[in-house]
This record gives C-alpha cells, structure tokens and sequence, in this order.
C-alpha cells in the first residue's frame, strides 16, 4: 500500500473509532477521542436511579425532580429506586436491571444517579453497553459513579461529574451557582471557571483531557479495564471520609502505576478527611499531592470547588480543557 493509501485507511479506521455518525438524526459533537451525547432540550426524559447507596424515601429524590421538571424535562424513576438490601439500593441484580434498562432505552436522553455511597463498582462489569454506544445518553452522578464514569470514557464518550437528587438543596443559595453549572453542561452551553488560585498550586499552563473523581474509586480500579489511561489528561481528584495516610497510600499507588508520568494536570477538589483526623501522619494533603508528582512539571489547582460539598460545580468529564494557573488566579477553559 502506498504512504497515501495508508494515510486514508489510518484516517478512516480513526472516524470508526471516533463515531463520526448521525444517532436517532441527531449527530454527536466530537471532541478529540470523546463524543458528546446529545445535549438535553426541553420535553427530553431523563430517569433517576441509584445503583449505590439506598434512598430513605422518595422525598431523597424531590429536589432532584423540581429541579429537572423546572428545566422542562420529564423524569422517570428505576423499578427500584426506592429498594434496600442493607446498605445497597436493592440486591446488585436490582441495581443492575434499573441501570441496564436505562442504558439500553433510547428515548432515555440522561441517567442521574440520586446519590452515591457503595456499590456501583459492583455492577460495571456486568453491564452491557452496545444500546448505550447506539443511543448515548448523559451519565450524571459523582463519588461512587465515578466507576461508571471511567467505565464510560474508556468507551469513548463524556459524562458529567456533578450533583445528584440527594446532595440538592434548592432553597441553599450556596448551591446556586453549582446548579447552574449543571444546566449549562447539560444543555450545551459555555462553561469556564476563574478562581482564586490557592498558596499551595502549582502554576503553568496545560491542554488535556479532564477524567477522574473520586480518588478511591479511580485507586480501586488500577489494573482493571476501567483504570484511565493517563496519556494527554488532566487529573480531577475528590473524597470524602478518609485518613490522611489513606490518600497518600492512593496517591503513591497511583504514581507507581505511572499515572502522572504523560499526565498534563492535577486538579484537586474537596478532601473532607476523617473525623478527628488531626494531622499525626505529619503530612498536609497539600504536602501528599505535591510528593506524588514530584519529577513532572505539569500545573496543579488545589481547593477547587467540586467534590461532597455545597457549592460543587460541574465538571464535563472527558472534555479537553484549557488550564492556565498563575499565583493569583486559576482559570479552566471547556472547549
């Protein structure tokens, strides 16, 4: 085969892998290796499932309701939303069939995950995606979703990072600006944020691919395929609960698997640690971050507002993003 010849089958082999096609006549937006599923618009459906933790009530999910019937969307609940074994939303197979049926109903424009907790790893492996690949859909959730998240981008397609039906205050005017940014992720429009840079960042400017979450759930799938491939990607990072030897346990893991190695950027969100932590390990998260991508020369943001808090802002997962961080200002760019 000619240079030329091999130039257009290599270039036609990489449109398949993108997916450049039309799905239901609505085209996916590409950017770079990921596709977008169609924004949501007025009069889509949406459903609300936990594949985790177990709900109270139905009362959990109202705010989330209010909400997306405000933005002109028709809401749908799982079979078994509202199911409890022990601490799971209902047995894995129950969890499983409300998340499958989901996936594979093509007049479903976005799954939201009602809350985290446990247990979404549990499922992953046993779904099947060939109807969510002929008809994408948005994957809205945080903590423990990000096993789907990574699930999803390993696919080839974006997810939103964001706030879920039981973390939604409406009345809360701190989270005003977090539901903001989820209306505009969700329905195509502009988003980028400017912060006040933290004493602790490290600057620089950087282009990559925005994936992550919850750090031990990105740390829990190290050697699994659903680990990231950190070639080309900025780094999203969160928790909630734990000690701080804990996150340096995850974070040495992580740099032995050679996570920061092509890494373009480290964004970290809200750490809550462990209740009366104090600081015996001797170490800030500041100090355990900073150790971990020792050797590379990448920006690090800290103390951006995402993660288990009020004001958590919304975060296109598996978007390329523009990162410029001076000593003064951080700002993050979604193409």
């Amino acid at each position: 085969m000619t240079l030329k010849g091999c130039f257009l089958a290599a270039l036609t082999t990489l449109f398949i892998i993108l997916g450049v096609q039309g799905q239901n006549d609505q085209e996916m937006t590409i950017t770079r290796d990921l596709a977008k599923p169609p924004y949501l618009k007025k009069g889509d459906t949406i459903i609300i499932l936990s594949p985790a933790g177990k709900l109270k009530d139905r009362t959990a999910v109202d705010p989330g309701i209010e909400l997306a019937n405000h933005w002109g969307l028709v809401v749908f609940f799982g079979n078994h939303l509202l199911s409890q074994d022990h601490s799971f939303a209902g047995t894995d197979q129950e969890r499983l069939e409300d998340l499958q049926k989901a996936l594979d109903d093509p007049s479903i424009k976005a799954i939201w995950a009602a809350r985290g907790g446990y247990g979404t790893i549990r499922l992953v492996d046993d779904l099947d995606f060939s109807g969510f690949t002929e008809h994408p859909k948005w994957i809205i959730g945080y903590s423990d979703i990000t096993a789907l998240h990574n699930k999803i981008h390993n696919l080839g397609y974006q997810s939103v990072h964001g706030q879920m039906p039981l973390t939604l205050n409406l009345e809360e005017p701190i989270q005003k600006e977090s539901i903001q940014t989820l209306y505009r992720t969700l329905f195509g429009k502009k988003l980028q944020y400017k912060i006040e840079s933290s004493e602790h960042n490290r600057t620089g400017e950087s282009t990559g691919q925005l994936v992550g979450g919850n750090l031990s759930l990105v740390y829990s799938m190290l050697g699994s395929d659903t680990n990231l491939s950190m070639g080309g990607k900025i780094l999203f990072i969160e928790d909630v609960g734990e000690a701080l030897y804990h996150i340096d346990r995850m974070m040495i893991s992580l740099k032995r698997a050679g996570f920061f190695e092509q890494c373009q950027g480290v964004i970290v969100g809200d750490f809550k640690l462990k209740k009366n932590e104090g600081n015996a390990f001797g170490k800030t998260l500041e100090d355990i971050v900073l150790e971990a991508v020792e050797g590379t020369d990448f920006p690090v943001v800290f103390d951006f507002p995402a993660g288990h808090l009020e004001d958590n802002r919304a975060l296109l997962l598996g978007s390329y993003v523009d990162m410029s961080v001076s000593k003064k200002r951080t700002s993050i760019r979604f193409r």
